[in-house]
């Protein structure tokens, strides 16, 4: 199984870096206090240092806004994931704990302010790519059955059948979705500056030692850059 950084993404973003979690063996089953107080503490922390008229304006924010400005998505209408965390925090909504490995890529992402998320391995279907959409490519959302077409030009992550996230880090596709039954599984921690190599490097570093201390299982991370666009898995 191949990831791939596609050439006219990073074109548009040649500055782009993307770490690659790859976990497998891993037990996402039953609750842990742990991961819950890591959370609640990360949100604490946003509600005290953040507010909603600032965040565009945040520097590991505006960076996303940007992007999705450039792929056509208005970042006002459209935000990436982690902005959406933040502004959820900031209504005075709690984060839903779902399971051990969503929930610690959550946190991860609250506490570095850098979008992640993640995909079932064992759902996907051939090589995995961050592209650009045809716009007939097929999606069904998160929570939904139905299948829908993204906007031609978006930034995407798909598999041989299907999207696995639109507008790069703001749908997640249902088809493919972490679950308590999840064995094997990709993180994508992704960075675009003032986020460098370096710091996707101590971030990824930080991934692979929380799901092992809570999922167990085989972790290991890889960084992915127009130096380096691709990786076998």
């Amino acid at each position: 199984m191949k990831l791939i950084l596609t050439k006219e993404v990073l074109t548009k973003f040649p500055k782009l870096n993307v770490g690659i979690v790859i976990a497998k063996g891993i037990d996402n089953t039953g609750k842990e206090k742990g991961i819950y107080k890591l959370l609640q503490d990360v949100e604490k922390l946003i509600q005290l240092n953040f507010v909603p008229e600032e965040l565009a304006k945040h520097p590991l924010i505006s960076p996303w806004r940007a992007a999705y400005s450039e792929f056509g998505s208005k970042p006002s209408k459209y935000n990436s994931s982690v902005e959406a965390l933040m502004r959820r925090i900031l209504k005075g909504e709690k984060i839903p704990r779902i399971s051990k490995l969503v929930d610690l890529y959550n946190y991860l992402s609250l506490k570095h302010l850098i979008p992640m998320g993640a995909d079932d391995l064992g759902k996907t279907s051939g090589s995995i790519q961050l592209a650009i959409a045809k716009g007939n490519e097929r999606f069904v959302p998160l929570g939904q059955k139905k299948p829908e077409n993204p906007d031609k030009g978006e930034v995407i992550y798909k598999d041989s059948k299907r999207i696995l996230c639109r507008r790069w880090n703001w749908r997640d596709s249902d088809e493919t979705k972490i679950t308590e039954k999840t064995k094997k599984a990709v993180i994508y921690v992704e960075g675009l500056p003032p986020v460098d190599r370096k710091k996707l490097v101590e971030v990824c570093k930080e991934v692979v030692d929380l799901v092992s201390t809570f999922c167990g299982g085989n972790v290991k991370y890889f960084i992915l850059n127009k130096k380096n666009p691709e990786v076998s898995f």
